[in-house]
């Protein structure tokens, strides 16, 4: 294998992680991270153009749009200690059986996106079920349902054809993002447990596209999930 000239390190007076925390991906979210910093007596750290909050048991960080600098935190992140990594992030819907406002827990990745082939495959490569079985079960005793499935993840957004809607929808695969196989393969690379929690924020499985992250109640919707999952996790609700 070769050797690369760079590799992710924790540097001279950076922090030394927890194990378990959350990366939220979607730039909104991110106004009510000092919010829950403050709830949670996190302390702010350095991470790229993202922020990074952190106390003894959980670390959150974001945001970091699209898998290379979402990757390019993760992998940061793990340098740093962590080794349970919830992502947290919005999707779209291929199937009508999922709706906007529905929670979605991702379990396979079809990549469209360029940032997962540069990283070794690596022998059964797979998300954290054991993870994510807890972290829906965790989710459920606070009142959110939540269905599992396939996902396709892709740089393009604009290049969402509705023959590609149809044809993976078609082959059960029930949403779209911007990140989660890229993290899958970074994860199963540097051996660590990764498992993602998502909102759907659209559905594109009708004639024309059908958005509603643009509204209020779901970005306050979003940021109180977000709230639920730092709990859990702060509570040892998934250990």
């Amino acid at each position: 294998m070769s050797t690369c000239l760079i590799n992710p390190q924790r540097g001279k007076g950076e922090p030394q992680l927890p194990p378990t925390g959350v990366l939220a991906v979607n730039p909104s979210d991110a106004s009510c991270f000092a919010a829950l910093a403050k709830e949670r007596l996190l302390k702010k750290f350095f991470l790229f153009n993202a922020q990074l909050y952190s106390n003894q048991n959980l670390f959150l960080a974001g945001p970091a749009v699209g898998a290379p600098m979402a990757v390019l935190c993760l992998e940061k992140l793990i340098a740093l200690g962590a080794r349970r990594i919830v992502v947290y992030g919005w999707c779209g819907s291929l199937s009508a059986d999922l709706r906007v406002g529905d929670l979605f827990l991702p379990t396979a990745g079809l990549s469209e996106e360029g940032v997962s082939r540069h990283y070794p495959a690596v022998d059964g490569r797979q998300e954290d079920s054991a993870l994510r079985l807890s972290l829906g079960q965790a989710l459920k005793r606070h009142d959110y349902r939540a269905q599992s499935g396939p996902i396709w993840t892709t740089d393009a957004v604009y290049r969402e054809t509705r023959e590609k809607v149809a044809r993976y929808g078609g082959q059960g695969i029930m949403a779209v993002d911007m990140e989660y196989t890229a993290l899958l393969a970074v994860a199963a690379f540097r051996q660590v447990n990764l498992a993602a929690v998502m909102m759907v924020s659209d559905e594109l499985f009708h004639p024309e596209w059908a958005p509603q992250f643009q509204h209020k109640k779901f970005r306050a919707d979003s940021q109180r999930l977000l709230a639920t999952i730092c709990a859990i996790l702060s509570t040892g609700e998934t250990s």
